[in-house]
């Protein structure tokens, strides 16, 4: 069973990333309520035979020029790496199968990227391999491994958007408070999601005038990814001290160690969260004006394939009740909150944009700022664990439903 539906299959949601991919039991209780389970199952790819440890990706913009061409060419590497994600999220998928005690499962998965026109394979992907065939051929692997698939893997989700669906569906998730609020989750990227008008919207259906935080970037030409992500804060610090990523991680030092030694007063540290507070507040004030005003350029856009945004949508006027934070960047704000080197400077950037702003009207000023100060419980904090996974089983559930 799935909660109390009645289901006899194993209702599974599975969170890929660009270092790990994870396989969690979504147990559903009721028409919308959704919860992780006891079982879940992590597999990290560089665990899997044929790894490829320094593996670079293709340069992204030949990977978005072949996306838009429609003529994909994967190099060998890329070739060598697909196979070791998909067997890693096989793995992952099988060990959770063990672990609950059965085989017949219906699965969604969430991954980053670009996806194929069919849903089904990765043809854009920023921190590891291209995989156009990802379902194709992750099915035929489980079934190597015994496993029944109520039905075809109908799509792979973005992960973004399946971290909105999990704050909407999860008990506990932040959106289900809200009718328009606006969802950042930073890890090894960014994931955003939004809700407008009470419902929860993939970015890919307002792409013409939303644009997503990734494709945002400096004058430099370097995605905003690099500023606001756990990963990125690792890379910023690493360019600064002169260490790479890897030693970076192997010593144990990540966003919140470096921000232990900006707070000791390290230069390098401080640094850092000042780079990622001036990106992060801007963002943030971005995301302000284009829903209320439409795209006003605040940004470079990096990613050069894509067309320029409009200036007009359907949803000009509405304000954001609320801006969330989630994953390792809502941790990481969890425990900055009141100090001097994140949530102070965030705060005061923020209250400076707005009221400096030359977009916003007076009314919507003050519906974001107090006295000076940011309106209390705009800026929230997730705690939702592994939000990406509960809405791929949300999404796979609720197709299952009206029919597969």
């Amino acid at each position: 069973m799935i909660g109390d539906t009645g289901e006899d299959f194993l209702l599974i949601g599975v969170d890929g990333g660009a270092t790990k991919v994870s396989a969690w039991e979504i147990i559903v209780n009721g028409e919308n309520n959704f919860y992780l389970g006891e079982n879940s199952c992590n597999v990290m790819y560089s665990e899997v035979p044929g790894f490829i440890v320094d593996f670079a990706p293709v340069d992204i913009n030949r990977q978005l020029g072949e996306y838009n061409s429609g003529k994909i060419v994967l190099t060998d590497e890329e070739k060598a790496q697909g196979q070791t994600f998909i067997e890693g999220c096989a793995r992952a998928i099988a060990g959770l199968c063990d672990r609950v005690g059965r085989r017949r499962v219906l699965i969604g998965i969430g991954m980053p990227g670009l996806k194929t026109e069919d849903g089904r394979g990765i043809c854009v992907m920023a921190n590891g391999p291209r995989i156009p065939s990802y379902c194709e051929l992750l099915e035929r692997k489980l079934r190597e491994m015994g496993i029944d698939l109520v039905f075809p893997i109908f799509r792979l989700g973005s992960d973004a958007y399946y971290c909105g669906l999990g704050e909407e569906f999860a008990k506990d998730g932040k959106f289900r408070n809200y009718t328009d609020a606006y969802y950042f989750g930073g890890g090894t990227g960014i994931a955003d999601a939004v809700k407008l008008g009470g419902n929860v919207i993939d970015l890919a259906e307002i792409g013409d005038w939303f644009v997503k935080a990734w494709e945002l970037g400096d004058e430099k030409g370097n995605s905003l990814e690099k500023y606001v992500s756990a990963r990125g804060i690792q890379v910023v610090y690493g360019e600064l001290t002169g260490k790479s990523l890897d030693k970076l991680t192997n010593e144990g030092i990540f966003a919140p160690q470096i921000r232990k030694r900006a707070l000791e007063g390290e230069a390098e540290a401080k640094k850092v969260f000042e780079l990622f507070t001036h990106y992060l507040s801007k963002l943030i004030y971005e995301r302000l004006v284009t829903l209320n005003k439409g795209w006003k350029d605040l940004f470079p856009i990096v990613n050069k394939f894509r067309k320029a945004p409009n200036s007009k949508h359907e949803y000009i006027g509405r304000k954001f009740e609320a801006v969330i934070f989630g994953q390792r960047i809502g941790s990481l704000l969890k425990e900055s909150v009141g100090d001097d080197v994140i949530w102070k400077p965030l705060i005061e950037n923020l209250v400076s944009l707005l009221e400096g702003s030359p977009y916003l009207d007076e009314d919507v000023k003050k519906f974001y700022l107090s006295n000076g100060f940011v309106s209390s419980n705009f800026i929230v904090i997730s705690e939702l664990r592994e939000a990406p996974a509960i809405g791929a089983g949300v999404d796979v559930y609720l197709h299952y439903k009206v029919g597969g």
